[in-house]
């Protein structure tokens, strides 16, 4: 589940609520639906969402689930000087494991989450059963950041996690719209909320000049091949083989139509070989 940007305390739940709506008023059977949220770690930025938790521990866990809270991103970098309080990883096992005896949800998963952080999930599910299994990991991953295939990856196959991509159109930026002259669109997200997105702009900056080289070559297959360039920036993530699905954000009908039509899209191996020659010369531009 999506939620609202940029993120702010009049709007948090929304999205929960609106989905919640849609599924009551379309009679949606539930068995032909799955719906994934989060729990809200600790973040500077949402002080909001639990008085802003300081750590993800078993009581966070249970009272985000039981006050279905909508999900928001924590810190994503390591930093040793300024770390919150350590939460045994079991501790919150046993939480969710609860949650998942309970009914309340069906599956677990992780989000920006480490090699290391994904092992000891799965481990610790190997040694007590009473722990449930992570299925999925949310990570970055798009043409522009291909960290997750460094480490995270080999763990996720020989795991069985899936992988949920978010960003996989780079913040927009892999459409080529911010490289226009005028910056792009006035009521696209990195102008209508600059200064908002301090993880994503920081990440996604074109003061970086291997960015902008990069996207244009990007740009450029797209052209030489006749493809959109949403579409090839989103069939690249869908054709990973631990990718389950991709995470998007549209606030148009015509981008709807513009990704929903990029699930279609088969890259050939003339396409690829032109994709991972741009890589090797610019690699991970945007880790």
């Amino acid at each position: 589940m999506r939620y609202p940007v940029p993120q702010r305390a009049s709007t948090q739940g929304k999205s929960e609520e609106y989905i919640g709506r849609w599924l009551r008023t379309r009679r949606m059977p539930r068995d032909r639906l799955v719906l994934a949220t989060k729990v809200t770690g600790p973040s500077s930025q949402m002080n909001w969402i639990r008085n802003g938790p300081t750590c993800l521990d078993a009581k966070n866990i249970r009272e985000a689930i039981n006050n279905s809270y909508v999900p928001m991103f924590g810190e994503t970098e390591y930093d040793s000087t300024n770390q919150y309080a350590a939460i045994p990883i079991e501790e919150q096992l046993e939480a969710l494991g609860s949650a998942v005896s309970a009914g309340k949800i069906r599956y677990v998963g992780v989000s920006n989450e480490t090699p290391y952080g994904v092992m000891e999930f799965c481990r610790l599910a190997q040694l007590f059963s009473q722990y449930p299994r992570i299925v999925s990991i949310q990570n970055a991953y798009n043409l522009l950041c291909r960290n997750f295939d460094a480490g995270l990856a080999e763990c996720c196959h020989h795991e069985r996690v899936s992988l949920l991509a978010y960003s996989p159109i780079a913040m927009g930026m892999l459409s080529g719209k911010y490289l226009a002259a005028d910056g792009g669109p006035p009521d696209a997200r990195l102008n209508l909320f600059k200064g908002r997105y301090e993880e994503g702009e920081s990440r996604y900056s074109l003061c970086k000049k291997n960015v902008i080289v990069a996207i244009k070559e990007y740009l450029h297959v797209a052209k030489k091949y006749g493809i959109n360039p949403v579409g090839l920036a989103i069939a690249f993530v869908l054709r990973h083989p631990l990718a389950a699905s991709v995470i998007f954000g549209a606030t148009k009908n015509w981008q709807l139509r513009e990704i929903l039509q990029s699930c279609e899209l088969d890259l050939t191996s003339e396409i690829m070989f032109d994709i991972n020659k741009i890589h090797k010369t610019y690699p991970n531009p945007c880790p």
